[in-house]
C-alpha cells in the first residue's frame, strides 16, 4: 500500500505535473497505474500515457482518460482534418509528394495513403491528435521510400508536372492539388484536377520522366469520372 501510494505521488507530482493534466485521476493497485478524467485532445491522453510508463516502478498503466467538449459531427471533423493536413508542411518543399486520406468514424480518425517520409507522417498523425473532437487516431500511413532514385524521380516529375503550361495552374495553391507518390521507380498521381484533359497531361507528363517503371493515374476529375 506504502509503495503504491509512494508512486501514485511521483506520478502525480513528476509526470503529470503539466496544466494540460488538471482533470486527470490517478489511482494506483500493484503498481498498475489507473488514468481517468479528462484532457483536451487525444494527443495529451496519449502522452500522459508515455509519461506515466517512463516511471520508475510502474508496472502497467490502465489509460481511461476521456476527451472532453461536445462530439463533433464524423463529417465536419473529416472536413475539418482534411484541409489541416493537405496544408501540412507547406513550406517545406514536401507537401506534394504526401497523399494521405481521412477517414473519420465515431469520433475515431483513420490516416491512411502515402507520405513522402516519417517527418511527414508523423507530422500528420500530430495534426489529428491535436484536433478538438478527436477521440483516438489510427495510423495506417505508409512512409515512401526516400532512396535518391526516387527522390530524383519525385523532383523530376514534379517538374515534368507543374512546369507543364496547362498544369502549372495547380501551383498557385500551396496545398497542391496533384499529389506525386514514388515507390521504387513507381509513380502513382492522386488528387483532383479540373477536367479530363489535365489529367490525361500530368499522367503524360510523368511517363516522360527518366527512370520511371509505371505510372498509376488516381487523379479525380472535379464534378466528373475518375477513369483510369
Amino acid at each position: 500500500m506504502a509503495a503504491d501510494n509512494n508512486l501514485r505521488a511521483e506520478v502525480i507530482n513528476k509526470a503529470l505535473n503539466k496544466s494540460k493534466f488538471k482533470n486527470v485521476q490517478v489511482t494506483v493497485a500493484n503498481g498498475v497505474v489507473k488514468l481517468t478524467g479528462t484532457v483536451d485532445v487525444f494527443d495529451t491522453k496519449e502522452d500522459a500515457d508515455k509519461r506515466v510508463h517512463r516511471v520508475k516502478g510502474v508496472t502497467g498503466v490502465d489509460n481511461e482518460i476521456q476527451i472532453a467538449g461536445p462530439d463533433v459531427p464524423d463529417a465536419e471533423l473529416q472536413s475539418k482534418l482534411v484541409k489541416a493536413i493537405q496544408y501540412d508542411r507547406v513550406g517545406y518543399g514536401t507537401t506534394a509528394f504526401n497523399a494521405i486520406a481521412v477517414q473519420v468514424q465515431g469520433g475515431v480518425v483513420t490516416l491512411s495513403g502515402h507520405a513522402f517520409g516519417p517527418v511527414d507522417a508523423d507530422s500528420a498523425v500530430a495534426v489529428a491528435a491535436n484536433t478538438k473532437g478527436v477521440k483516438d487516431v489510427v495510423n495506417d500511413i505508409q512512409v515512401d521510400p526516400l532512396s535518391p532514385m526516387d527522390n530524383r524521380i519525385r523532383i523530376a516529375a514534379f517538374r515534368a508536372i507543374y512546369g507543364f503550361p496547362s498544369l502549372n495552374k495547380y501551383a498557385i495553391d500551396p496545398g497542391k492539388p496533384i499529389r506525386i507518390s514514388v515507390q521504387n521507380g513507381n509513380v502513382t498521381l492522386y488528387g483532383v484536377v479540373d477536367s479530363q484533359a489535365d489529367k490525361d497531361a500530368a499522367g503524360i507528363r510523368a511517363n516522360t520522366v527518366s527512370g520511371v517503371f509505371h505510372v498509376t493515374n488516381n487523379l479525380v476529375v472535379a464534378n466528373g469520372s475518375n477513369e483510369k
